[in-house]
């Protein structure tokens, strides 16, 4: 047991040390998720675990990985004018942009009570997402359509914080199939309904771009809860009442 002299205060797990400077703030993050036994996966948000000022300090660092990985594909940033600062670019579009969902936490979302006691379908879409497959990190882009049965005791949320939550989900590293589920997971937890219904279509560029370079597929995926999982009548409603999707 780890004992501490008379009068001294025990430092917590977020105490910076001398010990602590050189260490990496990727390695200080990990080593919180560790010990707090969390998973941290692609498709994982771990905000909760970056303290203040640390997402900065995790850009600079991905950014002198990036410059190593550069530098290993034999690229000469220091002449060559198209690649100069590269490695920063790419840094900041991974941690501040198409992964940001990681990273931080979810978008405040206001919620107002049923007050009308409203329980006829709803559906929320095409809403437009971006992501990025885990295998590859290729860009997966496409469209996601939500439909809600609410009852009198569901919170009812703007429909632009759809798209935001939607946005949430998607900025990290996923598979289409988790994603969805991650997203109906979410708006189940925030709003509460009797039912719910999504519908993604996406194309992947890890098969548009590589691979078999197949410009034309798509995968369309759907998760449904509650009064949608059983009624196979109201699934029929709400598949029928999405718009015809164009290629």
């Amino acid at each position: 047991m780890l004992m501490h002299p008379p009068g001294a205060a025990a430092l917590s797990p977020t105490t910076t040390t001398a010990d602590d400077e050189g260490t990496p703030v990727s390695v200080k993050i990990r080593e919180r998720l560790n010990a707090a036994k969390k998973r941290f996966n692609a498709n994982d948000n771990i905000a909760e675990f970056i303290e203040p000022g640390e997402l900065e300090q995790l850009l600079d660092e991905v950014t002198q990985k990036m410059e190593g990985v550069l530098s290993s594909m034999v690229i000469d940033t220091e002449r060559d004018h198209n690649t100069d600062n590269t490695a920063r670019r790419v840094a900041k579009m991974y941690v501040n942009e198409v992964f940001r969902g990681r990273y931080v936490r979810p978008p405040s979302i206001t919620e107002f009570p049923n007050a009308e006691h409203l329980n006829e379908l709803m559906i929320v879409g095409p809403i437009t997402v971006r992501s990025a497959c885990s295998h590859h990190f290729c860009p997966v882009i496409g469209r996601v359509w939500i439909g809600v049965m609410p009852n009198e005791h569901t919170n009812v949320i703007g429909l632009s914080k759809y798209a935001r939550l939607a946005e949430w989900i998607m900025g990290r590293p996923q598979i289409q199939e988790e994603a969805v589920v991650q997203l109906a997971d979410l708006i189940m937890d925030k709003t509460q309904p009797d039912g719910l219904a999504i519908v993604m279509e996406a194309s992947h560029y890890c098969m548009a771009w590589r691979g078999v370079k197949d410009m034309d597929s798509k995968m369309i995926n759907s998760v449904m809860r509650g009064v949608f999982l059983k009624d196979p009548n109201l699934r029929r409603e709400f598949l029928a009442l999405i718009p015809q999707r164009k290629s």
